[in-house]
């Protein structure tokens, strides 16, 4: 299937049949399904309860399915009963987690996902180094927090472009620039952009730390919004990389777009008029929440479904160390490995 805009002929929207756009790559990226996994083959493997440190990911749905199974989530450390077991989000944690975990006797299981973990060796090397470091990110998401732990004395948040003005930093001469994976790109770049005007001897990661799903999931959006009346983008509102999604589509065309959790929330309002729907869900989003969404549409006409594709993806990792020490120690050699199994979450 082709990812160009000849997938999407121009049409005249007051004479068209009604069709639905959908995105490709969506929903799970390889770090949250790693994360999920992670809760699920623990659940299995040591019994419920199973604690696990903020939302495993950014999605009400996951969170409530494994709440159902035996999760229990809790905002801090202190939180989970001496000596049980606690698995750290996708999002990760700062330095000062571990110590925390390590004091109550913790067994802890780290589903940080493997690209905020390179963000943060990043942290960890630049400030060994002295630099200054802008973490572009949003003020209070998890990930900005664990990030900033890494290092609080080199590292300045920077929220947006138009907080340039106020950054202040040692030495222009050592200032280096990361960012949560999680952003817009565009408007990530713009950021970079003036803050390199700023601040002309200012280095870039080493490699790009908005993550690949981030990218291919906006990337499709883009692709789709210009001959999109409504765009629906599945996902929580806590979640950063789902609101991103409908941002990006109303900033490149879409004339309407809107976050839902679940295909109920769809307010038949947004379908007056409109003949063409695009959907996709952000990256802690399963596919069921999807079908539902498409199911939705098809009743109101929507039958006509047209696969938009912007990227490939066959990403898969690990699961966290400690979990797969046990799985081996029980189930022997195979497993280690991120299986798909069919469910509710899958």
């Amino acid at each position: 299937m082709s990812s160009t805009t000849e997938s999407l002929p121009g049409t005249d929207r007051s004479t068209a049949s009604k069709r639905v756009l959908l995105a490709a790559p969506r929903g799970y990226c390889a770090g949250v399904d790693r994360a999920v996994v992670t809760v699920e083959k623990a659940l299995d493997l040591y019994g419920p309860p199973v604690y696990v440190r903020k939302e495993i990911v950014h999605n009400k749905h996951v969170v409530t399915t494994l709440e159902k199974r035996g999760a229990i989530f809790v905002d801090e450390t202190q939180e989970v009963p001496h000596g049980a077991t606690v698995i750290f989000s996708a999002h990760g944690v700062a330095p000062i987690v571990h110590e925390e975990a390590k004091a109550l006797s913790l067994k802890t299981i780290d589903a940080t996902c493997p690209l905020v973990t390179k963000v943060h060796r990043e942290a960890k090397r630049f400030a060994s180094d002295d630099y200054d470091i802008l973490l572009i990110g949003h003020e209070g998401h998890e990930e900005v927090v664990g990030t900033s732990g890494e290092a609080p004395e080199h590292i300045t948040l920077v929220q947006s472009p138009d907080h340039v003005d106020e950054v202040e930093v040692r030495d222009p001469e050592k200032v280096v620039w990361l960012s949560q994976t999680t952003l817009s790109v565009d408007e990530t770049m713009e950021t970079v952009r003036r803050l390199r005007e700023k601040f002309p001897k200012l280095q870039d990661p080493p490699s790009d730390d908005i993550c690949y799903a981030t990218q291919n999931r906006q990337l499709a959006v883009k692709q789709m919004a210009p001959e999109t009346d409504l765009m629906i983008v599945v996902g929580s509102r806590n979640s950063s990389n789902s609101v991103r999604l409908v941002e990006v589509a109303l900033e490149h065309g879409a004339r309407d777009g809107h976050l839902v959790d679940y295909a109920d929330e769809i307010d038949e309002a947004w379908l007056t008029g409109v003949t063409t729907v695009g959907v996709t869900s952000g990256a802690s989003v399963p596919e069921i929440l999807v079908r539902d969404v498409l199911e939705f549409l098809a009743e109101r006409g929507f039958d006509d479904v047209a696969p938009i594709v912007a990227a490939e993806e066959s990403l898969l990792f690990a699961l966290p160390n400690e979990l797969r020490r046990d799985l081996k120690a029980k189930n022997g050699a195979n497993a280690d490995k991120v299986r798909h199994d069919a469910g509710s979450l899958h």
